[in-house]
């Protein structure tokens, strides 16, 4: 059988793009606003955390007697939708073909070592003696095609694509701050972005619609707060059922070259089998 070796490795979850998410926000548009301590950076918040461990990871976010301190940035997840017909895979690869989930080929190179070896291998039936060196067609006086190339192609689990949903919400006190925190999400330059993590890559969309809010004509007791909420769409892709699986793998295998058919042979006197033999 060709040669394999399974490789584990760790894959893309939602998790993966929830933290790619929360990094564009909070390091690449790194929102900076004018508080009255000063200009300083807004805090971001994930709002899948449980209020609990909210208010005793950071006790800065609320004031004495627990409300949040604004400026604030909050994000959460919203939606998933699995799409079959975007990416490089499209087609259907059924469970039975592939290594936990259907396989694709991302890689496939020449082993060198090897190969090598077929070809030394063949010269020295031609000419004893001589290791290295180009093979000559006897007939022709060409230099002869080798064939007996060894490939290593590397595999893994097919990548679903999704699409998911942001929302981030923007909470000041002031018209200044918000002033001061939108335009990040605005420019051009940073409305389709190709967002990082674990080494793999999405691409983010910043939604066109900011939904501006406000409380001001609110004339009762209430906080003053201005509200912005804005949509992140994110095309990216899971591997493998989580923990409902085992951990999908990497699978690295090199082709059979060669197949050699043994004789019938008598070994101290104990008669062989016939046998096959897979280089």
């Amino acid at each position: 059988m060709p040669n394999e070796e399974i490789i584990p490795f760790t894959p893309s979850t939602l998790e993966t793009i929830d933290r790619a998410v929360f990094k564009f926000v909070d390091e690449i548009l790194n929102p900076h606003s004018l508080t009255n301590k000063g200009f300083s950076k807004v805090p971001i918040l994930w709002l899948g955390t449980e209020r609990p461990y909210q208010i005793k990871h950071d006790k800065n976010l609320r004031d004495e007697v627990g409300k949040l301190i604004l400026p604030l940035i909050t994000v959460t997840r919203t939606n998933v939708v699995r799409d079959d017909w975007k990416g490089s895979y499209q087609a259907y690869y059924p469970l039975e073909t592939g290594y936990q989930g259907g396989s694709v080929e991302i890689t496939k190179v020449i082993q060198q070592s090897k190969t090598r070896n077929f070809a030394n291998t063949r010269k020295n039936k031609q000419d004893k003696g001589q290791e290295t060196g180009r093979i000559i067609d006897t007939d022709t006086g060409d230099v002869a095609k080798h064939t007996q190339i060894v490939y290593e192609t590397i595999t893994i689990p097919k990548p679903t694509y999704v699409t998911c949903m942001f929302e981030i919400n923007i909470r000041t006190e002031y018209q200044q701050q918000m002033n001061e925190l939108i335009p990040s999400f605005i420019i051009d330059q940073k409305n389709i972005y190709p967002i990082v993590e674990d080494g793999y890559k999405y691409e983010l969309f910043i939604q066109d619609d900011y939904g501006l809010s406000n409380n001001l004509a609110n004339l009762q007791s209430d906080e003053r707060m201005f509200n912005a909420k804005i949509q992140f769409k994110v095309l990216g892709y899971i591997i493998g059922d989580g923990t409902n699986r085992n951990r999908p793998n990497m699978v690295k295998k090199q082709n059979a070259v060669k197949i050699v058919v043994g004789e019938p042979r008598v070994v101290n006197g104990i008669p062989g089998r016939n046998g096959i033999i897979l280089d």
